[in-house]
């Protein structure tokens, strides 16, 4: 899954792309390397980070999915929690709902992705993006992270989401310690027992930047070994920035594992 932001603030490539043209060229350019899946978002969800008016965030996302979703040959990707911008986003052309909050900030979302059978993220989070990182605090991280997306599994599928439809995300660096990360790093193989595929972001995070004391722009080689590593304990989706680099090592890493 290549990401596209469309911001001024993301952590890592904010305002590289929040030009409609340069976003576009940058989604044929993660294609053209080898992305599975083009995840666009227009507000950031960094650490801290304020929400974003949807009318805003309409502007921003909608003219991108129209012409990508038009000329690219692999599924679109709306990274949003807003009801009203995943509507216009599939209607434009996405056909994934990535939602961040797990279908609980926005009511209305979960009847969004039962009207159009949209592929659905569930992602865990402890509180938002603007206090997520203040002083988290779990007492067995994996087995609160996986009990949050078993119920929230639930809770799609008696709504009416079919549960071949979900897709799982523990949420790496989501309110999360630098330790907690790397507990769930360590166990995703855990969350297998869901039966849902599994989704995770770790690209240029903040943990890798803790443990190697390096910026977000050298993070390329811890991004990677968490990607192998993951791949390795059967996830099936990697959310990366270096698309090109990434595709290469799922290739390796999948012929090791067998697939």
């Amino acid at each position: 899954m290549g990401v596209i932001n469309i911001t001024p603030d993301s952590f890592s490539d904010g305002g590289l792309f929040f030009d409609p043209e340069k976003a576009f060229e940058h989604g044929l350019r993660l294609e053209a390397e080898g992305a599975d899946i083009l995840d666009i978002g227009g507000e950031s969800t960094r650490p801290g980070a304020v929400p974003l008016p949807v009318e805003e965030e309409i502007r921003r996302v909608i003219p991108v999915i129209q012409s990508l979703s038009a000329r690219v040959n692999v599924p679109v990707s709306i990274d949003t929690y807003k009801a009203e911008v995943a509507r216009l986003a599939i209607e434009a052309g996405a056909s994934i709902v990535n939602d961040i909050s797990a279908l609980r900030f926005d009511p209305e979302m979960v009847n969004i992705v039962k009207k159009y059978k949209t592929p659905v993220v569930l992602m865990h989070m402890l509180g938002r993006p603007s206090n997520m990182q203040v002083n988290p605090v779990y007492k067995d991280v994996v087995k609160e992270v996986y009990e949050f997306l078993r119920e929230r599994i639930d809770y799609a599928v008696r709504n009416g989401i079919f549960k071949e439809k979900i897709i799982i995300d523990p949420g790496i660096g989501f309110g999360k310690r630098l330790n907690d990360n790397i507990l769930l790093i360590r166990h995703l193989e855990v969350f297998k027992e869901l039966s849902c595929p599994v989704l995770i972001g770790p690209s240029r995070k903040s943990f890798i930047g803790e443990i190697l004391n390096l910026p977000v722009k050298e993070r390329f080689h811890g991004t990677a070994a968490v990607a192998a590593i993951a791949i390795m304990k059967g996830v099936n989706i990697i959310r990366v920035h270096d698309v090109r680099e990434m595709k290469q090592l799922a290739k390796m890493a999948d012929s090791i594992r067998g697939e």
